[in-house]
């Protein structure tokens, strides 16, 4: 299947099935006003995901990791194999119950290429899989993520949550996958998805993360635009930003800097609807 079949979790309601795929992520911080624009030169050679509705819709994750942020630290040391796991929601949180569909998932780097792994399942079983370390799916991956569970004694860290959209390569891009990632913002607590809780921004409201995601190489035209507009690829990770701006790490020299952020009566919009 292609790299992000079913990503909105919103397609067919398997209870238990294993998703695995590989590919290269590049990302970008483009400026919000400018979006539009890359958006519809991409548009030429790309389709609008049928799962991406006009405005985008809601990724939620929720990032595990040990008491001492192993995984925090891989990434900041680029570890040529790292890894994370997560719970992983698509869609609005007002409706967030226990059966609702979501992805257990471990994420993880070699070399240069994401390898990603994940199993759907109803939210109520994943958190008893990733907060109660009960072995819901006993396949070899519920397997593995007891044992990383146990092993490395893993707990709830931080959330992320943004509004995404999506367009997907078509004739000879046929895996090509470009997102873009807005209103980025996280919390530290409350780490139930359908918490009344607060977010706050973790990447300045002004910018939007634009990701390209191929399996193997990126096309020429996409290079060219990149290069047209003066874009340069970033190493910006949701999860640091997170842990980062909640004051669980210092700031690295990969943090996306607050200083374009608006008021903090801003800052503390709820975000539950993104």
């Amino acid at each position: 299947m292609a790299a992000d079949d079913d990503e909105t979790g919103l397609a067919r309601g398997v209870a238990s099935r294993l998703h695995a795929f590989n590919r290269y992520e590049i990302k970008y911080l483009v400026a919000n006003e400018d979006v539009p624009a890359i958006r519809s030169e991409l548009a030429r050679r790309m389709d609008r995901d049928e799962h991406s509705p006009p405005g985008g819709y809601g990724v939620w994750s929720l990032y595990y990791d040990t008491p001492a942020l192993r995984f925090y630290w891989e990434k900041i040391e680029g570890l040529k194999f790292r890894r994370k796991l997560r719970i992983r929601h698509y869609g609005e949180l007002d409706a967030v119950t226990d059966d609702c569909q979501v992805f257990v998932e471990i994420k993880q780097r070699v070399n240069r290429v994401t390898q990603k792994r994940r199993v759907r399942l109803p939210y109520g079983a994943a958190r008893r899989l990733c907060d109660g370390r009960e072995l819901v799916d006993p396949g070899p991956f519920g397997h593995e993520v007891v044992d990383l569970l146990v092993r490395l004694d893993l707990r709830p860290t931080v959330i992320t949550g943004y509004r995404r959209e999506a367009l997907k390569g078509r004739d000879q891009d046929v895996g090509l996958r470009v997102t873009f990632d807005s209103r980025i913002r996280g919390r530290d607590r409350d780490f139930h998805f359908g918490a009344a809780a607060e977010n706050r921004y973790i990447i300045p409201p002004r910018l939007t993360v634009m990701e390209v995601k191929v399996n193997e190489r990126v096309p020429y035209w996409i290079t060219d635009l990149m290069a047209r507009r003066s874009l340069s690829v970033v190493r910006v990770s949701k999860y640091v930003q997170s842990v980062e701006a909640h004051g669980k790490a210092p700031r690295s020299v990969f943090h996306v800097r607050e200083e374009a952020l608006p008021d903090p009566a801003l800052q503390k919009e709820n975000a539950r609807v993104l």
